[in-house]
């Protein structure tokens, strides 16, 4: 028998003070207010920008549920963001169980919207109905107005707030809502649009939803810009911009597009000359970043489509061997959007469908449509075949390749390379691994580093560039297989076809950081490292486990005194502060190797004076583009891009 406590009178359980007083009800939007991540993820720049991206959404429905065809998107010069579109505009009359106006209702109550009723959105992107309400209730003001029948109605907040009813502005011939916004700095640290962050999803949604014209505008004093998207092509633009600096191996891309059980399914692809695949998948304009069962009919019909197609036409030949996903997908670039009236993702983020019924929609939809590609125009298959056959003896080279190293020790993470000095602690989130250019560089980093936690792995050289080179040529390189081993994770394609062979649980280091000289060569190294682990170790980027180091440029010293700048404008500052330039020194750093190890501990390496940059993917399909400009074969459009884009510059690479 438990006994159970009781206090002194004998009669309640002991509760260590924890009473009804102690639940706190947050009325209203001041949930949001108190634990904003819970609705953007976070208060930095991704936060930041998901407000904007909250507003886009609900115009994006009305898009969707073909009622909007143009969205003006404006950061104004006071750093407030309009977005204004010309839908039905949110209704304005009174709310039958709240008794105030629906406008009033959608801005200030959670949960509350058109979402949940099919009749007022067959689809829609914003399910969870706290978009805007949430946006409102981190800004510091926000007005909305709205265009219906004629006469124009506003209403304005603050932190939330209502400032006032719904009022009659006059008469309009605007059909549509207008909302302003400006993030509350008491829940931001920073407010600093980037207006390439916002035109990106911009032109995704323009590809996406064909005939939509989205208006893109920053009215900011000197960054003053103006984009406009309209795609009639849809998904056909869509998979050509991507592709655009690539050599294409066939004519032009697939188009397919069908409808069942009232999921509509679309979809282009097309193969280029390049080794990697690149699939974009889309639920209701929302970005599937981790895929799902639409996902996967997918590359099941593709795979199956592929392998029947060659039996049935002797593709093969003599060679007893059957195509896998990845040989397939070798070179492809493709887009898959469908619309799903009511989607079930995992998770809170919205990255994975999980509606079973789906994936045999999509399988049975693209399989059909394929196999009829194939038959009405056989030259196209047979090219695609062809890459395919050829990835398929370059993925048995690369087991041999892998298998060889292997037995050699080479990939194997319990017999790590010789030149890395490793750390004595086991612990991979207190770890740290430096990838460090050269051997004079990694000797001043041993000798500098803290031995407890961090690690160095000279780098000698240039590594290859796995933009332009297979699998089997890439195992071939000593560099990237030393760093393969000392990372201990795998990596893409290693085994098994559909979910790789990067085990992040395997990662020996929490933070890996890219350290190199401040010139060309070292950005160079720099990009070419970023490219091998964009391609092969992806998943080390999106968890946040890739890191640039930033040493200086400049020592500046006079007497005992000495700074280290990373700028110019830092040289000058430090300069001036020491009291002009007479009798003070300058050095100018060429590299890591010219500093001592105490230097570079400090400069580079302390923790506590130290700054890495973490590398994001705030856009894969950019950064995919970006990359092919950068390290693939095509000279024209990486000129263009340097051209267009040197007086921006300041970290190209991160």
């Amino acid at each position: 028998m438990v006994e159970r406590p009781e206090n002194d009178s004998g009669s309640e359980r002991v509760n260590n003070g924890y009473t009804a007083e102690d639940i706190k009800v947050l009325k209203g939007l001041e949930g949001v207010r108190k634990r904003p991540a819970m609705y953007i993820g976070d208060t930095d720049q991704r936060g930041l920008h998901h407000l904007v991206f909250e507003v886009v959404d609900n115009s994006i429905d009305e898009a969707m549920g073909g009622y909007c065809d143009r969205i003006e998107v404006s950061i104004n010069a006071n750093n407030s963001v309009t977005v204004k579109d010309y839908g039905r505009g949110i209704p304005v009359d009174i709310h039958p169980e709240e008794g105030i106006s629906a406008l009033e209702v959608v801005m200030t109550v959670l949960h509350a919207g058109g979402k949940f009723d099919r009749h007022t959105y067959k689809v829609s992107g914003g399910l969870h109905g706290v978009g805007v309400s949430v946006v409102n209730a981190l800004s510091e003001w926000c007005e909305v107005k709205v265009g219906q029948s004629g006469k124009l109605y506003r209403q304005s907040y603050v932190r939330g707030a209502p400032q006032g009813d719904v009022s009659e502005e006059g008469k309009t011939d605007f059909q549509g809502t207008e909302t302003t916004f400006i993030p509350d700095s008491e829940i931001f640290e920073e407010i600093e649009w980037k207006f390439t962050t916002i035109t990106q999803r911009l032109r995704e949604m323009a590809f996406l939803n064909s005939g939509l014209e989205i208006i893109a505008e920053d009215k900011r004093v000197d960054k003053e810009r103006r984009e406009v998207y309209k795609f009639d092509g849809g998904l056909v633009e869509f998979v050509e911009y991507l592709d655009e600096n690539r050599g294409a191996l066939i004519p032009k891309p697939i188009s397919i597009s069908g409808e069942r059980d009232n999921v509509s399914v679309e979809i282009a692809l097309i193969w280029n000359d390049s080794y990697q695949e690149n699939i974009y998948s889309y639920v209701n304009n929302i970005n599937t970043i981790e895929g799902g069962t639409h996902l996967v009919g997918f590359r099941a019909a593709l795979t199956r489509t592929l392998n029947n197609y060659a039996v049935k036409n002797n593709i093969f030949k003599n060679e007893k061997f059957s195509l896998s996903g990845d040989d397939c997908r070798e070179g492809m670039t493709a887009v898959i959007s469908v619309m799903v009236p009511e989607p079930q993702f995992e998770g809170q983020t919205k990255t994975k469908l999980g509606n079973s019924e789906v994936k045999g929609i999509v399988e049975t939809l693209f399989g059909e449509a394929l196999s009829m590609t194939f038959e009405e125009t056989p030259s196209i298959a047979r090219k695609i075949l062809e890459k395919a056959v050829q990835a398929a003896r370059a993925r048995d080279a690369a087991r041999k390749a892998r298998d060889l190293t292997r037995r050699k020790g080479a990939l194997e993470s319990g017999d790590l390379p010789g030149k890395l000095a490793d750390c004595s602690i086991k612990d991979p989130e207190l770890c740290e691994l430096y990838l460090v250019e050269g051997d004079s560089a990694g000797g001043s980093a041993k000798q500098g580093r803290d031995r407890s936690f961090q690690a160095i792995l000279p780098l000698r050289g240039k590594i290859l560039n796995v933009e332009k080179a297979r699998l089997d040529k890439i195992l071939g390189n000593e560099e990237i297989r030393t760093m393969i081993s000392a990372v201990g994770t795998g990596f893409i394609s290693d085994d098994g076809e559909e979910n790789g062979g990067l085990d992040l649980s395997k990662l020996r280091y929490g933070k890996i950081i890219i350290m190199t000289d401040a010139d060309v060569d070292g950005a160079h190294i720099r990009t070419l490292l970023l490219t091998f682990f964009y391609r092969y170790m992806r998943d080390l980027i999106q968890q946040g486990h890739i890191y640039i180091a930033q040493p200086p440029l400049y020592r500046v010293s006079k007497g005992r005194q000495e700074f280290y700048a990373y700028d110019d404008e830092g040289k000058d500052r430090y300069i001036d502060r020491l009291g002009g330039s007479k009798g003070v020194k300058l050095q100018r750093y060429k590299g890591l190797g010219e500093m001592n190890p105490d230097q570079l501990w400090k400069t580079t390496m302390d923790p506590e004076r130290r700054t890495v940059l973490r590398v994001a993917i705030e856009d894969a399909a950019e950064a995919d583009r970006l990359f092919t400009v950068l390290m693939g074969d095509k000279v024209e459009p990486r000129r263009e891009f340097i051209e267009n884009n040197a007086e921006f510059v300041k970290n190209l690479d991160v």
